[in-house]
């Protein structure tokens, strides 16, 4: 366990966080910028990365085990910030924000834009039950995938951790999200083809990060997705 924690607490570092990076002064208008990652001829993205012949669902799966969703008192970068998770990934990954004072957040994202990744779609991001679920937060390694991969056997703390960890997580289009739910890359991946090499990489990082394995034939997908990346 003390290696695992020494890994997790560098994946924030190591993770090429690809899209919606956002920089300038707190709450001035800003720019997102795709960072396409670039690999090394002959390199592989799943160095490191235990592959396993399946994926053994377990059917135990519950999103329970890993928090209470979005919270705040978690110890992944961000976390005891004043605002909880999903209002922290709303700022990191949106353009155009205006901003509102709620309970859960003192600056959450009121409007917004989102350049989503998975769809290559523009969508107005308006706050609310209805309007604002156009906008989610996806787990990159699903929390089910991860569940069946390992993360049952890990400390609560670390898979309240897990859940939170901007790295993990991206802003995209609801319908995109609802498509992909547990997938793992074998069985979904994100319909703008474009975005293949950055998923590719950010996934197999988070996986790498957190001393997960991946199967064979989703092993197959994420080496075909980075081979799309420019070469550095």
């Amino acid at each position: 366990m003390k290696r695992l924690a020494w890994l997790v607490a560098g994946v924030s570092l190591a993770v090429l966080v690809a899209v919606q990076v956002v920089t300038a002064d707190e709450h001035a208008p800003q720019t997102a910028r795709a960072d396409v990652p670039t690999v090394a001829p002959g390199s592989d993205v799943l160095a490191g990365i235990q592959e396993i012949p399946v994926r053994v669902r377990g059917y135990d799966y519950r999103r329970a085990a890993f928090g209470e969703s979005w919270t705040d008192e978690n110890s992944a970068p961000g976390g005891h910030n004043g605002c909880d998770t999903r209002n922290d990934i709303l700022d990191r990954d949106l353009i155009d924000k205006v901003y509102v004072d709620i309970k859960r957040c003192p600056n959450a994202v009121a409007t917004g834009v989102l350049h989503d990744p998975y769809t290559d779609a523009v969508i107005a991001f308006t706050r609310g039950n209805q309007v604002g679920a156009s906008v989610q937060i996806d787990h990159l390694v699903p929390l089910a995938l991860a569940w069946d991969l390992g993360a049952r056997n890990w400390t609560d703390e670390m898979r309240t951790r897990f859940a939170n960890d901007p790295a993990n997580l991206l802003a995209v289009a609801g319908g995109a999200n609802q498509n992909k739910g547990d997938s793992e890359p074998a069985d979904w991946m994100p319909p703008n083809h474009a975005f293949w090499c950055q998923y590719s990489v950010q996934f197999a990082e988070v996986l790498r990060g957190y001393g997960l394995p991946i199967d064979q034939r989703s092993a197959v997908v994420l080496r075909d997705g980075a081979a799309t990346c420019p070469v550095g």
